[in-house]
């Protein structure tokens, strides 16, 4: 539990070299920090801070299905945009629509098999004559990402999906989509969009 930081006085009475009070200065309530706040509070401060100044200056969008079809016609709207080395990574917990997702950006490539997550596989390859898809599961990877060789996929021209992508977040490329799915109730999702890089910030004003 995180301990709540507590409210310094407005005015705290400068402290000496020899750590006595100096009963002459006084320091304005900004400057208090250093002496009203331990080292763990003004790390939690400071995340706090951060993860703030995170939602501020990072663009995202939220789209709201409300059942399967609108998933797919997100995944859809978003591979009218593809283009070759497109990475997109899928994360929410089980039965958050990711595989659906999957299944309608194939079915706008052209891409006629069934579509499963490849759980066991790891990765599932499906050939189009729009080009190639892989389909990654990465939940049973974990930490050993470095063993599998993505960047000889992120490198080339495929399209990768990526479900469980936060499990590799050491072997992704910096450009990438992130996709994050939220269960809201039995049939509605919000998907939280977040593009990195210059493509993927056009695409996601393009469709979105």
């Amino acid at each position: 539990v995180d301990t709540p930081l507590p409210i310094p006085n407005r005015e705290v009475k400068h402290l000496n070299a020899d750590n006595s009070l100096c009963e002459d200065r006084k320091l304005p309530i900004f400057f208090c920090l250093k002496i009203a706040v331990n080292k763990e509070q003004l790390c939690w401060l400071l995340k706090i801070l951060f993860d703030i100044l995170k939602m501020v200056i990072e663009m995202q969008y939220k789209y709201t299905s409300k059942n399967e079809q609108d998933t797919i016609e997100l995944a859809q709207n978003i591979e009218s945009e593809k283009f070759p080395g497109m990475v997109i990574c899928l994360d929410g917990e089980l039965g958050s629509g990711k595989t659906v997702f999957v299944k309608g950006f194939a079915k706008a490539m052209g891409i006629t098999d069934t579509i499963t997550s490849p759980t066991f596989n790891l990765i599932k390859e499906y050939e189009s004559n729009e080009g190639k898809l892989c389909h990654m599961d990465v939940y049973r990877l974990k930490d050993a990402c470095e063993t599998v060789g993505f960047d000889d996929y992120f490198n080339g021209n495929n399209i990768s999906i990526i479900e469980w992508s936060d499990l590799i977040c050491s072997c992704l490329p910096d450009e990438r989509l992130d996709i994050i799915v939220k269960i809201i109730d039995e049939n509605t999702r919000v998907f939280k969009i977040i593009p990195h890089g210059e493509k993927y910030e056009e695409l996601c004003e393009s469709v979105l």
